[in-house]
């Protein structure tokens, strides 16, 4: 093991075992840290390298070396949809309480900052095939980014796509001053008239984009988890589509598959 990794494990330890808390400043770089170490500061900071790009610590630039305080976890259940689908005929007053994010999360909807964003577009070919139309058929595209009131970074950036006509059957669903929905996309699809029958979502990872990174925050080294939902409706149709960027360094994806018994 190179000396470097030797100073990451053992300064990984110290932070684990609480010597230094969330938030805390370690010690200077020289004469501190070479000291305790001895080490050159090249080799420090190879060591410190690690730690930044694990997310164990932020380096600030003219402060020095901190530990990195947790971000809020998000725990994403494949049992989101039923729980959806159960409260998408509720009463408004009992949509309102909660939320999908508020779900995930386990905060309320005072710890968050919702934005919004509405745009027509053109059906590339992906989802054109996806939707069972001719490729430039009008969708209505909507950028979701939520954060917690605490942190800069939105917990993921999900872009949501519904064809422009049926969405239009409804003005209110072209309306993103009426964001967060109560209810959800569940809620917005049984105010016209169509019940889900079933969620499929495709799951891949892969390192961000410059732009993915800066947005979520991301240290070098994490990845993203890439998800598409595709929602169909009970007369076959596919009536919604969702791209979710999610940063994998604080989300939590969960899987439960009930099996019949023999």
């Amino acid at each position: 093991m190179a000396k470097y990794e030797k100073i990451a494990d053992d300064l990984r330890a110290r932070i684990r075992a609480g010597e230094w808390g969330p938030g805390d400043r370690l010690p200077a770089e020289t004469p501190d840290l070479t000291g305790q170490y001895q080490t050159s500061l090249p080799t420090l900071r190879q060591a410190l390298a690690v730690l930044v790009a694990e997310g164990v610590v932020d380096k600030m630039h003219g402060r020095g070396n901190f530990v990195r305080k947790p971000r809020k976890l998000v725990v994403r259940t494949n049992e989101r949809h039923q729980w959806e689908k159960d409260r998408a005929r509720q009463p408004e007053e009992t949509r309102r309480q909660t939320g999908a994010t508020e779900h995930d999360t386990g905060l309320t909807v005072l710890d968050l900052v919702f934005k919004a964003e509405f745009r027509r577009i053109e059906a590339p070919e992906s989802l054109a095939g996806l939707f069972a139309v001719p490729a430039g058929t009008g969708l209505l595209e909507r950028t979701y980014r939520t954060r917690y009131r605490e942190e800069r970074e939105p917990f993921n950036v999900a872009r949501s796509y519904l064809l422009y006509d049926m969405a239009e059957a409804s003005p209110e669903l072209l309306d993103p001053s009426r964001e967060p929905w109560p209810g959800g996309t569940q809620n917005q699809l049984f105010t016209i008239g169509i019940e889900l029958d079933r969620v499929e979502e495709r799951i891949t990872a892969r390192p961000p984009t410059i732009e993915e990174a800066d947005e979520l925050g991301l240290k070098a080294g994490v990845s993203v988890i890439a998800l598409r939902k595709i929602s169909h409706s009970t007369d076959g149709r596919v009536v919604e589509v969702s791209d979710v960027v999610l940063p994998g360094d604080r989300t939590e994806l969960v899987f439960t598959t009930p099996l019949s018994r023999w």
